[in-house]
């Protein structure tokens, strides 16, 4: 039986979040300010993505750009985005939360995850900046979360296959590895074969700069990587 692969597309509007779903993504992760590595979006904006599509929508809770260790005050910034994002109804949220040695905050981050329930918690790319991408892997399991997002450590997915794969075998049924970073029609089909994930994500920014209002693409672009993923599946 062909595996179902899922494809998760980065947005900071409605009008791409459209574009994205009529090109085939399953799901958006919603963000302000990509350019930056993305922030939380406004209430408005998650509100009416959330009403405007019907794939799921994901919204980053990141309360400023940089890193990843954040202060008490950022802390309850993000539980309170969290409420915000629950009490709308999406599906899910996108966070991630280290120490200063690069290690995860397994305690601050298993509050949110057991916050935010019952939506689904992507950790994001904080987990490429940790120190040892195995024992963050542990680290994150036992958090709670559903998934985690990563290049492999490296600057993306196709740099970092090889360590995917290793990431993707550790996981077995515990939690959902999705590659992510560099991904594009030309090469979602290599890196599914490669790593055997089941869930990949895209921002375009190799194919289209952040902020591009060049949306005819940009759901071209998507539309061309679901038909690559598909082919991929069937050939599985």
């Amino acid at each position: 039986m062909a595996t179902q692969l899922l494809l998760e597309i980065t947005v900071e509007s409605l009008d791409a979040a459209l574009a994205a779903e009529r090109g085939g993504a399953d799901r958006i992760e919603l963000c302000s300010e990509l350019a930056v590595g993305g922030v939380t979006p406004n209430v408005a904006a998650m509100r009416k993505v959330h009403e405007e599509i019907e794939i799921s929508v994901f919204p980053i809770i990141r309360p400023r750009a940089g890193n990843y260790f954040y202060t008490d005050r950022e802390f309850a910034t993000m539980r309170r985005d969290i409420s915000v994002a629950r009490d709308l109804g999406v599906d899910g949220i996108v966070l991630g939360i280290l120490r200063d040695d690069r290690s995860v905050d397994v305690e601050r981050t298993k509050e949110l995850v057991d916050w935010a329930r019952p939506l689904e918690v992507t950790f994001h790319r904080a987990f490429d900046d940790t120190a040892d991408l195995f024992r963050a892997l542990e680290d994150i399991i036992e958090t709670g979360a559903t998934r985690i997002l990563t290049a492999g450590g490296a600057v993306g997915a196709p740099e970092g296959s090889a360590t995917l794969q290793k990431l993707v075998a550790a996981a077995a049924a515990r939690i959902i590895i999705m590659p992510g970073g560099g991904l594009t029609a030309a090469n979602i089909a290599r890196i599914a074969a490669e790593t055997q994930a089941a869930e990949f994500h895209s921002g375009l920014g190799s194919v289209l700069p952040y902020g591009s209002s060049n949306l005819q693409k940009f759901e071209a672009e998507i539309r061309s990587m679901k038909r690559h993923m598909q082919s991929r599946a069937l050939s599985a």
